[in-house]
């Protein structure tokens, strides 16, 4: 096909219900194309962040043991229900880890910024159909390849539910934009195993498997949450992610930028696995407003109280703040500001907010790592050619954790580019982004 062709078959393709509910991107000319180098750094950071995630949750249960810092879980906990606090600890879930892993990734000029890490993460069912659609249709060079391959995601997907013989997906009214794109990838992949539920599902039978699509701080609007815990804590059903809301805070990268843990980091990621992490996630604190002694200042910031922030230089303001987790306004960029972005006025209103908000939800701080420019095309159907745009890029590779214990093994399934104009600062989907599938 040429690039015409190929636009609009792509276009054509697009399932009648869509992907996003009430939402669209600009469609690419091509997959967005990686280098050798950039490529294999992707396929092997998921063994990486499956270490990481590993450790936090030994962190996490050291911590409420007394064998480390008690401010960890203290941090962590914050805002949390008890009856979830709970959940977190039981015994049944001591072990259990996310199986997706999806981390945010800026491409900067000195390599890749990690942002955070998201373990109930939209696009996994649109990422595999961009990866089925443009593996067939694309106009490529024919040494290039789709990271995934065209079935790369589905089969990660259906990877981390074992044998199951029924597999529900529960998907909540505040995940609801991302229902069609489940709906999609349940008929693809197998429409009597495969589910999509709402939250008022309740029939699960012994041996069935779920995958938790609501972030835990909706408890109180997923009516079969209760139940589905319960089944999942007596070994019933398999469930993933598990409810543990520590991994769905932001402030776990501040934890790995803690000074105080650092021979923690060294001892359970391993020195290799540590000091490849560090330069590639950005600096990050959580905004404790506890009073420090007078002789102390924040690290790296020099600061000796967090109102100090608002006095900061437009230049010094290079910095991110943003809701750790546990609030409806801590995913979807919602809560994010970026300092050297605002008025003074502004800036210091978000400060504000965010010391505020620590006894029920803390704010993380992180540095802001200016992505590069990248080009990028896509088709304009109105003007019937294609339109170099120069934009700058996320990229959200995903990952799928398939078997249990020290056998488990993080997946790349696939990688999804988003391309934002270059004048726009925050990089998330909207209407004038290029959405692409990556190759190498």
């Amino acid at each position: 096909m040429n690039t015409a062709e190929c636009a609009q078959a792509i276009r054509e393709a697009l399932p009648a219900d869509g992907l996003f509910a009430d939402l669209s991107w600009r469609i690419a000319s091509a997959p967005f194309a990686l280098g050798p180098e950039l490529a294999k750094e992707l396929e092997t950071l998921g063994r990486v962040l499956l270490q990481f995630n590993r450790a936090v949750n030994l962190l996490y249960r050291q911590s409420v043991a007394g064998k480390q810092p008690a401010w960890v879980a203290e941090w962590l906990d914050r805002g949390k229900p008890a009856e979830l606090i709970a959940r977190q600890r039981h015994p049944a879930f001591k072990n259990e880890l996310p199986r997706v892993i999806r981390p945010d990734i800026l491409l900067t000029d000195n390599g890749i910024a990690i942002t955070e890490l998201d373990a109930v993460p939209g696009g996994i069912g649109l990422t595999a159909w961009l990866n089925q659609i443009y593996g067939r249709c694309e106009v490529r060079n024919p040494k290039s390849k789709i990271l995934g391959g065209e079935r790369g995601m589905m089969d990660g997907f259906a990877g981390i539910f074992g044998a199951a013989p029924r597999v529900h997906i529960v998907v909540s009214a505040e995940a609801a934009t991302y229902r069609p794109e489940m709906e999609w990838l349940a008929g693809q992949l197998d429409a009597l195993r495969f589910a999509v539920r709402d939250t008022e599902f309740a029939d699960f039978a012994d041996g069935d498997a779920v995958y938790r699509f609501f972030e835990l701080f909706d408890l109180a609007n997923v009516a079969s949450a209760n139940r589905l815990f319960e089944l999942a804590a007596a070994k019933r059903i398999r469930l993933t992610p598990p409810p543990k809301p520590m991994f769905e805070e932001k402030m776990l990268f501040a934890l790995l930028w803690n000074r105080n843990l650092r021979e923690f980091w060294r001892q359970e990621l391993g020195e290799n696995f540590f000091q490849r992490l560090k330069p590639a996630v950005p600096f990050t604190w959580v905004v404790d407003p506890t009073p420090l002694p007078p002789q102390a200042a924040i690290p790296e910031l020099g600061l000796t109280d967090w109102n100090q922030l608002k006095s900061l230089s437009q230049r010094e303001r290079d910095l991110i703040l943003k809701a750790s987790g546990f609030a409806e306004t801590a995913w979807g960029a919602r809560s994010v500001s970026l300092g050297s972005d605002l008025s003074v006025g502004d800036w210091s209103a978000a400060v504000d907010a965010a010391i505020r908000s620590f006894p029920r939800t803390p704010f993380v701080l992180q540095r802001y790592h200016k992505p590069r420019v990248v080009e990028a095309t896509w088709f304009d159907f109105a003007r019937g050619e294609a339109v170099k745009m120069a934009g700058r890029a996320r990229l959200c590779p995903y990952y799928f954790v398939h078997g249990d214990g020290d056998a488990a093994r993080a997946q790349l399934s696939g990688v999804l580019a988003t391309i934002c104009p270059a004048d726009k600062k925050i990089i998330h989907g909207m209407s004038d982004a290029i959405l692409a599938p990556c190759c190498v």
